[in-house]
Parts: structure tokens; sequence; C-alpha cells
């Protein structure tokens, strides 16, 4: 017991040797790391708020089904209960022409044209709320066509066509992210590994001591790994923070043009759990650079 944690106390007492003894390539990775950081986290915090609003107006979602004018009452009734039978919908009401025209005018605050209409133009509906589960664009589509096939029904109408094109704008954003976020590993990694390179070249003389007194390669590049490990921890902390700075910056001045053109202004930074997967990505980061800088450099 006494044995191991000696072995675990000169593990980090090297790694912070190592770490205090090259600066240059220490802040080299950690920098590497915050600027791999913040365009994949800018790339979450993207995604997220789109994903979170496509939630909301997917939970805010009703199709509208407009009846025939020769549709009596008591026969719109008798289709809402039809369409209330249909899987994936929730709950169904019956609008009749005098209950539309009601709203219309409460919703305009009462004015003269509506009071010199002869008829009423507008026709009696069906306000249909979908269950969750048939808020996708494949499931909307499928109760319109159901509605459609009701007698009596003339059009079906819904947001189901922006949340279809805005579902697929979303997964466009992910396919782009990920590629990049390939692109961006793979050079960080590279970056990463020939800069841990340097620092195992400059210590060559002690490595080769410890060599010479029994030190197994396991045992000379464990310390190597701990530093990637902290840089790479550091690294990610830095790019989450210096991305939490940017948010706070760009939200204010993009903030009138989300509301006009989404009609929402609340977006949301990554939640505290995605921080820290985020951290501990950085931290794999520097322990597979790390990695790759021991096996590919001679340490014994």
């Amino acid at each position: 017991m006494t044995r191991a944690l000696f072995q675990v106390y000169y593990f980090v007492r090297s790694a912070i040797a190592g770490l205090r003894g090259s600066p240059l390539t220490t802040g080299v990775c950690i920098a590497t790391i915050a600027v791999a950081t913040i365009p994949l986290g800018g790339l979450w915090v993207v995604t997220g708020n789109m994903r979170a609003l496509l939630d909301q107006f997917g939970s805010e979602l009703q199709l509208t089904a407009f009846l025939d004018p020769k549709v009596r009452s008591d026969q719109g009734r008798s289709l809402a209960a039809k369409a209330s039978a249909i899987d994936g919908v929730e709950r169904v009401e019956f609008v009749s022409q005098e209950e539309a025209l009601e709203r219309f005018r409460t919703r305009l605050g009462g004015t003269a044209l509506l009071e010199a209409l002869e008829t009423n133009p507008l026709p009696a509906s069906l306000s249909i709320a979908l269950a969750e589960e048939a808020r996708a664009p494949e499931a909307v589509a499928r109760v319109s066509e159901a509605l459609h096939a009701l007698p009596g029904v003339e059009d079906v109408a819904g947001g189901e066509t922006w949340i279809e094109g805005y579902g697929r704008a979303l997964r466009l954003v992910r396919s782009a992210g990920l590629g990049l976020g390939l692109v961006l590993a793979t050079a960080t990694l590279l970056i990463v590994a020939n800069t841990i390179r340097l620092a195992v070249y400059a210590r060559r003389d002690e490595l080769e001591i410890l060599s010479l007194v029994g030190a197994s390669r396991t045992y000379l590049r464990v310390p190597f790994l701990l530093e990637g490990v902290v840089q790479g921890a550091i690294g990610g902390l830095l790019g989450v923070g210096l991305l939490f700075a940017i948010f706070h910056v760009a939200v204010p001045q993009l903030r009138d043009a989300l509301e006009l053109f989404l009609g929402w202004s609340d977006p949301s930074f990554l939640s505290p759990r995605n921080v820290a997967i985020l951290v501990a990505g950085g931290a794999a980061f520097g322990l597979t650079g790390a990695g790759v800088a021991a096996l590919r450099t001679r340490v014994s």
C-alpha cells in the first residue's frame, strides 16, 4: 500500500514538475484545446436552442380542419368525435361559424369592417391538438391525411410544413457540426501529441536515468499522461469560459433579430451537465494526445 501511494505521489509530482518546467508547451496544449472547444461548444449551443425551439413549437402545434359550409353544427360535432378517434389526436374542439367570427372579432378588438359584413365569411372548423408522440413531421402528415378523408372536411392547415423545414435545418447543422468536430479533433490531437513529444524530448536525460535504474516504460509514461489530462481539462474549462463570455455578449445584440424572425428571443447556454461533458472531452483530448506522443516517442 505504501509503495502504491509513493508511486501515485511520484506520478503527480512529476506531472506538476513537467507542467511547470515547460510553460510554453503547456500553454500551447491548453490554448489548442480551448480553441477547439469554442466552435464545438458553440455548435452545441446552437443545436440545443434549435431543438428547444422546435419542441416549443411542436408542443403548441395544432391542426385546423375547415369544414364545408353545408355542414351543420350537429354534423360538425359528430365529425369532431370521429377526428378524436384518429391515432395521434389528443383532443378536438368544434368551432362553429358564429364562434369563429366572435374569436376573430375579439382578436381585432372590434372594427367597423366586421360590423359592415352582411354574411359570416368564416367557415366552421375543427381545432385539433396533437399528442406528443404525433408532433413529428411524418406523424403530423398522417393525421392530416386522415382528417382530409373525413366527409365534410374541405382543407387542413397547420404549422407542420414549418416544423418539417426547421427539422431539416437542425439535421443539417448537426451534420455540419459532426464534420467540423472530426476535423478539429484530428487537428487538436496532432498538435497536442507533437507538443507533448517536445516535452518528452526536453526530459530525455531524466527518463534515461530512470530507465537505467529499472523504471518500466509504463512508469515513465504515466506522468506525461497525467500532464495531458490536466492540460486538456484546463483547456476545456477555458474554452467553455470564453464561449460563455461570447454568448452573453452576442445574445443581447441578436435578441431583436431572434424575436423578429422566430418570435423567440430567450436562448439558453449549455447545461451544467453539458459543460462537464465538454471539460471531460478536453481532458480526453489531452490524454489521447499524450498517449499518442508517448507511444511514438522512445521514453526508455
